[in-house]
């Protein structure tokens, strides 16, 4: 189909706090409450019609930006300033399609964000939250899933400077041979400081859900596992022998490592992996893991070589993907992919998914690739885009941990959650806690998300929120 052009006229950002049942620890910070931010996005089609679309995702501290100057309240603030810097470029740019309205910002946010302080990552969120609440409205303006509204190129993917590599690349014929998954693994995120065994906890939740690893284990009957670790080698490998301890009285499982920039360089990381394989109580999930996520510092992980750790390994990018290029750098630096994160924006995401298929076509192998991660998807419209997105991709497991660290709908109104489980049945379960992600033997039922809009037909309660305070962020 020909993309639809049309102008952004009017958006509307919310925010509503929630609180974790278990307290979460990656990298540098360990969290027990956070709040979400929730964009709504106007847009006028050349015909005269209006429609309305809506994103939702975590306003998440230290991980955007993890310079230790700034408070998590800082942080917060850099994500809410990202947000008004893409939505100002966009309402000013007139009429365009929907990958248009990235493209062509996607540069002078950057450089307003670099001004004012901003990373290329805390920009993307801007971009990211925006470009779905864009692609939601559009979506329901043509009464179009996403999975059918991609693969007729809806928003008019196509060569552009962003991803001038890419120049010659057919991206209509990529999505429109797009077969979207219905079942996808969930991958159990085992956090730094999350119990490994009931009897690792001095004081318990009590609050019938799973807490300790263990009992993860027992109850969901996942196949694939995130170990976070956390840049002491001693202590890293002392903990890994002890979730091992509990992975291998189970079936053959799968693991992926997360490093969370806590290496200081390529050589720390692979001393790791060298310690691991001193330690005979570890060859079985040393054989599991899959790959390993950013492990050094994005100060210098797409400066030096990382070849000393892919060799054993392949290693991906997390948070040095910031530029629009990130990936190509990375590359030649020795990684074999890259994670797709919604909140690092759908635009992103099928750029780099060109680029694994252009660089293995072009190898005649299968070494690069994109994994699915997390950033504390909650139930409802967030969880269900960003798994929408995986879908499309056909990447067959993805990171989840908001349904373990946050007690399903939590903090939003009963019939809110109420509204999310009759829409989407088979992904989520009436519990006794509510609505909950339903996930059995470690999958996700997603069928239901072939629904008119971008993976949710179903609108939250938006009154329900606060609006979103304008930001204090200031350039240091």
């Amino acid at each position: 189909m020909t993309a639809p052009r049309f102008r952004l006229i009017a958006t509307e950002r919310r925010e509503w706090p929630f609180r974790l049942r278990l307290p979460f620890r990656f990298g540098v910070i360990t969290v027990t409450h956070g709040r979400q931010a929730v964009v709504t996005a106007r847009i006028r089609l050349e015909d005269g019609r209006e429609a309305e679309g809506i994103a939702a995702e975590t306003l998440a501290a230290k991980w955007f930006d993890k310079d230790p100057r700034w408070t998590d309240a800082q942080n917060e603030d850099q994500l809410r300033r990202a947000l008004e810097i893409a939505s100002d470029a966009t309402l000013a740019a007139g009429t365009n399609t929907a990958f248009g309205h990235f493209a062509e910002s996607w540069a002078p946010c950057e450089a307003t964000g670099a001004a004012e302080g901003l990373n290329p990552l805390v920009v993307a969120y801007g971009r990211a939250l925006l470009d779905r609440a864009i692609l939601d409205a559009l979506l329901r303006a043509h009464d179009m899933s996403f999975f059918a509204g991609m693969q007729a190129n809806i928003g008019g993917l196509r060569p552009h400077a962003v991803c001038a590599d890419l120049g010659d690349f057919d991206f209509d014929r990529m999505l429109d041979k797009t077969e979207p998954a219905t079942t996808i693994q969930a991958r159990h995120t085992v956090g730094l400081v999350d119990p490994i065994t009931i009897a690792d906890q001095a004081e318990r939740v009590g609050d019938g859900l799973p807490e300790a690893l263990e009992e993860v284990a027992g109850i969901y009957g996942h196949w694939y596992w995130k170990l976070k670790v956390g840049g002491n080698v001693e202590a890293d490998v002392d903990r890994l022998c002890r979730i091992a301890a509990v992975l291998d009285i189970g079936p053959r499982y799968h693991a992926t490592l997360d490093g969370n920039e806590q290496y200081e360089d390529a050589e720390g990381a692979a001393e790791l992996w060298r310690a691991m394989e001193r330690e005979p109580r570890l060859d079985r999930l040393r054989a599991s893991i899959l790959f390993i996520e950013q492990p050094v510092k994005r100060a210098k992980a797409l400066s030096v070589p990382m070849t000393a750790l892919a060799t054993s390994r392949p290693v991906i990018v997390d948070e040095s993907d910031g530029p629009m290029d990130a990936f190509v750098t990375a590359r030649g630096m020795g990684y074999s992919g890259v994670s797709t994160k919604a909140c690092k924006g759908i635009w992103r995401s099928l750029i780099n998914h060109a680029r694994c298929r252009a660089w293995n076509a072009e190898a005649g192998d299968y070494r690069h690739f994109m994994s699915a991660e997390d950033l504390t998807t909650l139930p409802g419209t967030c969880v269900q885009q960003d798994l929408a997105l995986v879908a499309l991709m056909g990447i067959t497991h993805v990171e989840r941990n908001g349904h373990h660290f946050i007690a399903g709908f939590e903090g939003r109104p009963e019939a809110e959650a109420e509204r999310f489980a009759l829409a989407h049945p088979d992904l989520y379960g009436v519990t006794r806690h509510g609505p909950r992600l339903r996930i059995r033997n470690g999958a996700l039922e997603i069928g239901s998300l072939d629904t008119p809009g971008l993976g949710a037909t179903v609108m939250p309660d938006l009154d329900a929120m606060q609006p979103m305070p304008r930001s204090e962020w200031r350039a240091p």
